[in-house]
């Protein structure tokens, strides 16, 4: 399987799990020249910024740790515009991961914020 099939079922469980847990999707792939987002979800009143990361193995760390500096910025830039282009630039947001490798589902609340990017 390829990275971009691999991925879409990393999504596709990632979305289901937070389904489970009561969030409501918004969109999926959201995508801008800053780069893209997996999911973007609402639970209560806060937008749900998701990153997902699929791996078939811990051989090469933990999911998560793929979400650099450089990816959290892109993430960032992007969340800005959606929004932005959806009046939402009040409402309160958080940028999570979702790990899934086989067998387990790792939802990483609060994984990285906009603090540090000023």
């Amino acid at each position: 399987m390829n990275n971009r099939g691999a991925g879409a079922l990393g999504e596709a469980d990632a979305r289901a799990y937070l389904e489970r847990k009561g969030t409501k999707i918004l969109e999926m792939n959201f995508r801008r020249a800053t780069g893209e987002i997996d999911i973007i979800a609402r639970q209560g009143k806060t937008i749900l910024f998701v990153e997902v990361k699929r791996r078939s193995s811990l051989r090469y760390g933990r999911p998560a740790e793929a979400v650099d500096r450089a990816k959290q910025a892109h993430i960032l830039r992007t969340a800005a515009l959606y929004l932005q282009e959806n009046r939402l630039s009040d409402a309160p947001v958080r940028f999570d991961v979702v790990e899934v490798l086989p067998g387990e589902i790792r939802h990483i609340e609060n994984a990285f914020d906009a603090t540090e990017y000023g």
